[in-house]
């Protein structure tokens, strides 16, 4: 019997299976699969996903979001950028309310979540020891956010989730996308350019800031309603 015809890779499929593939820093690749073994126990009957994890979300994307990294027992465990853990949480309800998911929880790879004008991505693809990549590990992954601009061609508003993540696109973009001018402090709420496009910038929605009210639901929202306007709609 003939193999069934495959459907050809969009080419964000393919750079995703190359990031999934990735083998470029050894203590990240080590401490992934090390969590995937261990586990947590909440998570003991879960098949951990334990290698780099792709970008997640619309093609035609206006809104670009670059976190952190995968979470340990999050995206590490499910495959999905911001699925599994309570920064998902904050992040998909805050996509829904706004009209750019359909559904408000992200749980696993599997649960139905499409997201519409949206595309989702980290400045480190595996998950670090205590949240924190070397800046080595970060200009490894840099060719991925270059791949991932290349492809995301309809981009107006890059919203960036945390200092590391801001750090880490000027670094990537500031002379590519013709950047001017002093880099901009990072700071919630903050707005900059880079070339054509409009940077927002946020705390990231951890546990640190939202446990400790350095970052609220009201400062959360409000960052989504300027993210609509810079889009017009």
């Amino acid at each position: 019997m003939a193999n069934a015809k495959q459907t050809p890779q969009t080419p964000l499929e393919a750079l995703g299976a190359q990031i999934t593939g990735c083998k470029r820093c050894p203590r990240l690749r080590q401490h992934c699969l090390e969590v995937a073994r261990v586990k947590k126990k909440e998570f003991r009957d879960w098949e951990y996903w334990g290698k780099p994890v792709a970008g997640f979300g619309d093609p035609k994307a206006r809104v670009w979001i670059v976190g952190l990294a995968p979470a340990a027992h999050g995206a590490n465990r499910t495959g999905r950028m911001f699925t599994g853990d309570k920064s998902g949480e904050w992040l998909y309800r805050a996509l829904h309310e706004n009209g750019f998911a359909n559904q408000q929880q992200s749980v696993s790879s599997h649960d139905g979540m499409v997201l519409k004008d949206i595309y989702i991505s980290a400045a480190a693809r595996c998950a670090p020891p205590d949240n924190k990549p070397t800046p080595e590990e970060l200009a490894n992954c840099e060719s991925y956010l270059h791949r991932e601009a290349e492809l995301l061609i309809k981009v107006e508003v890059i919203l960036v989730l945390g200092k590391i993540a801001w750090d880490t696109v000027y670094r990537a973009f500031a002379k590519t996308q013709a950047g001017r001018g002093k880099k901009a402090d990072f700071k919630h709420g903050g707005k900059t350019e880079i070339g054509t496009w409009k940077v927002q910038m946020s705390y990231h929605p951890s546990r640190q800031n939202t446990n400790t009210g350095r970052l609220t639901r009201e400062m959360w929202d409000a960052i989504f309603k300027t993210v609509r306007s810079d889009l017009g709609n």
